[in-house]
C-alpha cells in the first residue's frame, strides 16, 4: 500500500506544485481531507492562489468542479437550485444548482449573507439537499472547498459556528517566499500552467482511498487520547467554546487519513498531533479577556497538546 500510494501522492503533489507555489503541508492537508471525506476552508488575503489551488486539485484528482462565486445579493436557491412550473407537463420540476458537483469551489464564501451560507449546511453534513419536501442526493465524492477573506476586510460576513464546524480543516497559504515567487513568475509568464495538468486519480480511486483509510486501525488508547484533547479544550480557561463531539470525530477521521497517507495501517499519536491544530483551530473561541490579552488559538492548541499525556502503544501492530 505504501509504495503505490506514495507514488500517487508524489505525482499529485508535483503537478500541483507546478501551478501553486506555497507550503507543501497545505497540499498534504488537502489530500488528507480528500481521503477523510471532509471539507476545507482556505482563509487568506486576496491574490495568494486560493482559487488556483482548488482548481488544480480538482483537475489532478479527475473530479468535476463547480464554482460558486458568492456575492452579497445571492439567495439560497442560487446555490442549491429551485423548482419551476412546466406548463406543458403540468407540474413543478427541480432545476439543480451548482452545489450538484463532486468538488465545490465556494469562492469568497464570507461575502454572502449568513442566510445563503446556511444553504450549504445540509449538503456538507448529509450529502443531500431538500427542496419543497423532496430530498436529492449529491454526487460522490462530494467536497466543499471554500475560500474566504479575513474577517477584517470590508464586505465580509463572519461564518457562524455551525458553519465552521462543518469544515474538517481551516488552512492558510501565506505569501510565497522570494524564490517561490520567482518560480511562479517564470511559470505563469507564458501559457496557462493549469492547461498542462493531467488527472492522476479519479472518483473511483478516491472511493478506494476512503474505504481503505476507514479501515485503518485505531488503538483504544489513541481513542482515549483524542477524547482527552477535546476535553482539555472545553475546560481551558482561555476558551469559552471548546471542541465539539463532531470535532472529535473529525480528528479521528483526519488522523486515520494521515496514517494512510504515510503508508500505515494503524494510527499513532503523531498522526493526531499533526492534524489536531488544523481540525480544532477554527472551532475554538477565545474568551474576550484572552483576545484582549493577545492570546492566540494556536497558543492554546500548543499548550493543550503539550499538557495532555501521550499514550504509549505496545508496538505489536
Amino acid at each position: 500500500m505504501a509504495n503505490r500510494w506514495q507514488t500517487e501522492f508524489e505525482n499529485i503533489r508535483e503537478q500541483i506544485g507546478t501551478v501553486v507555489f506555497g507550503p507543501r503541508s497545505v497540499v498534504r492537508l488537502l489530500l488528507v481531507a480528500v481521503i477523510a471525506g471532509g471539507h476545507c476552508l482556505i482563509e487568506d488575503v486576496p491574490g495568494v492562489g486560493k482559487t488556483t489551488l482548488v482548481r488544480a486539485l480538482s483537475m489532478v484528482l479527475g473530479c468535476q468542479l463547480q464554482r460558486i462565486q458568492f456575492t452579497p445579493d445571492m439567495l439560497p436557491s442560487d446555490v442549491i437550485g429551485f423548482s419551476v412550473y412546466d406548463k406543458h407537463k403540468g407540474h413543478f420540476e427541480f432545476r439543480r444548482g451548482p452545489v450538484f458537483g463532486q468538488m465545490i469551489l465556494a469562492d469568497e464564501i464570507n461575502r454572502t449573507s449568513p442566510r445563503t451560507q446556511s444553504a450549504l449546511l445540509q449538503a456538507m453534513e448529509e450529502r443531500v439537499v431538500t427542496v419543497d419536501g423532496q430530498t436529492y442526493q449529491l454526487p460522490s465524492p462530494f467536497m466543499v472547498l471554500a475560500t474566504e477573506n479575513p474577517v477584517e476586510f470590508e464586505g465580509t460576513f463572519p461564518l457562524p459556528e455551525a458553519q465552521l464546524d462543518r469544515f474538517l480543516f481551516r488552512l492558510t497559504l501565506g505569501y510565497p517566499s522570494v524564490d517561490d515567487e520567482v518560480l511562479m513568475l517564470a511559470s505563469h509568464g507564458g501559457a496557462d500552467p493549469l492547461a498542462q495538468l493531467t488527472p492522476s486519480a479519479s472518483p473511483e480511486r478516491i472511493h478506494a482511498w476512503q474505504q481503505t483509510a476507514a479501515n485503518v486501525h485505531v488503538d483504544p488508547a489513541v481513542l482515549h487520547y483524542i477524547a482527552e484533547l477535546s476535553a482539555a479544550t472545553r475546560r481551558h480557561p482561555d476558551l469559552n467554546l471548546g471542541a465539539s463531539p463532531r470535532a472529535s470525530l473529525a480528528l479521528l477521521w483526519a488522523a486515520k487519513a494521515n496514517a494512510y497517507l504515510c503508508g500505515r495501517t494503524y494510527v499513532v499519536p503523531d498522526d493526531v498531533q499533526w492534524v489536531a491544530p488544523h481540525v480544532f483551530g477554527h472551532r475554538l473561541r477565545l474568551t474576550p479577556e484572552a483576545r484582549f490579552g493577545g492570546v492566540q488559538v494556536a497558543d492554546v492548541m500548543e499548550q493543550v497538546i503539550s499538557e495532555v499525556s501521550v499514550p504509549r502503544l505496545d508496538g505489536t501492530r
